[in-house]
Order: C-alpha cells, then structure tokens, then sequence
C-alpha cells in the first residue's frame, strides 16, 4: 500500500489559514475603500516611531 497517496492534501504554499480576516468586502477591508498616499505614509511613521520607542 502506498501510504504517501493517503490523507488530505496539503494547502499551497503561502496561502493563508483563515483568510476571513482580511476578505474583501469585510469591516476592516471594504470594498472599494483605498487609502490616500498620505494615510499610508502617516501611518507607515507612526508604525516606525512605535517601533522605535518599543525597542
């Protein structure tokens, strides 16, 4: 018997295991909804400065 045919099949590579929480169409990801440029970038510096006091 061949034991590497049995069981489920693996999911591809880089997919992820719960895609409900960044589906399309959901609260935090709306459709149609895209950030300006200047959101992006204020939010990219405040990422940076939390990361710089945190460490």
């Amino acid at each position: 018997m061949d034991y590497k045919k049995s069981g489920s099949s693996s999911q591809p590579k880089g997919a992820p295991r719960h895609d409900e929480h960044n589906r399309k169409g959901s609260d935090k990801n709306p459709f149609g909804a895209k950030a300006t440029k200047a959101e992006l970038l204020a939010r990219m510096k405040a990422a940076a400065e939390a990361r710089k006091t945190q460490g």
